[in-house]
Order: C-alpha cells, then structure tokens, then sequence
C-alpha cells in the first residue's frame, strides 16, 4: 500500500493519498488545500485518482475540491448527511473565510458499511457522526482515517452546526474502540496515533 500524508491550508488539515502498488490506483482523502503540493505529490507517485473521499465537509478539508476534481476527474465521494455542506459556504464554514467558495456535488453518496475499492484495497466505510451529521471514517486492515473523530491525545470538535459531543463519544467507542490495539490512527490534524495508545492515554476517553 502506498501512503503519503501532505499538511495541506491554514488550519494543517492531513490530506492522505492511498495508493495499490499493484494497479497504481489511487483515492485523496481530504484535499483542503495547497492545491499545488497535492499535484505534485500526485505525479511524483504516478496514480491514476479514482476518488475523492471526504471525511467531512468543513471548508478545511473540501478548499480544493474543485481544482483535484478537475485535474484528476475522480469521483466525489461523502456522506449523504454532509452532501449539502459542499455547495453551501455557510455550511461548509468558508463563509467565515476571506474566500467564500462552493464546491462541486458528490458523484456517491456514502453511508455505514459502504465500500471503496482501489485495486486490492478496500477501504469500508464508517458512519462516524458527532463532529458533523455525516463524519465518516475509513477502515482498511489495521489503518483507520478519522477526520476531525479523534485526534492523538484530543477529540473533535463539537460546538459547529451539526456536532454533539455526546454522539462523538459513542463514536468513538463503538467504531473506533472496538478495533486492535495495533490499529493506527490516520487523524484529520496532528500526528498519527494507535487505538491503544487513545485508549490508555486520551483523557476524553475515561468511560
């Protein structure tokens, strides 16, 4: 499996690009800016961008949407319960921005137990709501993408249109928790992690 993470816009969102080795096959989880690194990290690898997937639809995480999606012409994958946030400045947050924008539609709409496949790869999808409505994760083997769910040491915000903490923290304890310690973190922001290590050490998580 090819893995590369770029520090991407204002607020160091964690873009991820995933890779099969075998098809060069490829998926962009979170594009949400520094279209120009992303393009470049994209031919160093030489993939073949067959989808766009978002975690969620905070400006953050959907800034370049539309330069990826016309570069690449890879599908455009979120939850349904986010879908509207890409068209909509005030829901995606931008409108706090200097730059309001809206992005392109979604190709897919995702929900719990949907499956992304890039060559051998299958990421399944986790309908992870709390910080937004339509948060999702992505699962493969023992790698996890959590978006803004949980971060090494913190948790996800809950005070924006369409968070609760409460939902989050269920979240967390039945898709996230259930997992092997040995599972690794892919966080929306900051450094990796592994489920034991959250479930030693996060003080949020003292159930």
């Amino acid at each position: 499996m090819i893995l590369k993470t770029l520090i991407v816009g204002e607020l160091e969102t964690n873009c991820y690009i995933l890779g099969d080795e075998a098809s060069f096959e490829g998926i962009v989880i979170d594009p949400g800016g520094d279209f120009k690194l992303i393009e470049k990290a994209l031919k160093e690898l030489n993939l073949d961008i067959k989808y766009i997937v978002l975690t969620h639809g905070h400006s953050d995480h959907i800034g370049v949407l539309s330069e990826l999606k016309k570069c690449t012409g890879a599908q455009i994958l979120i939850h349904k319960e986010d879908a509207e946030m890409l068209s909509n400045p005030e829901k995606n947050l931008s409108v706090f921005s200097y730059t309001p924008f809206s992005a392109p539609g979604a190709d897919r709409l995702l929900k719990d137990k949907d499956k992304i496949r890039i060559g051998k790869i299958e990421l399944e999808v986790l309908h992870t709501p709390g910080h937004t409505e339509g948060s999702i994760s992505l699962l493969t083997d023992k790698v996890i993408f959590t978006g803004d769910l949980i971060f090494c040491g913190s948790v996800g915000r809950t005070d924006l249109p369409g968070g609760s903490y409460q939902r989050l923290l269920r979240s967390i304890q039945d898709k996230i928790l259930d997992k092997t310690d040995d599972t690794v973190i892919y966080p929306g922001h900051g450094p990796a992690t592994s489920v034991g290590e959250e479930r030693r050490n996060n003080p949020f998580l003292n159930f």
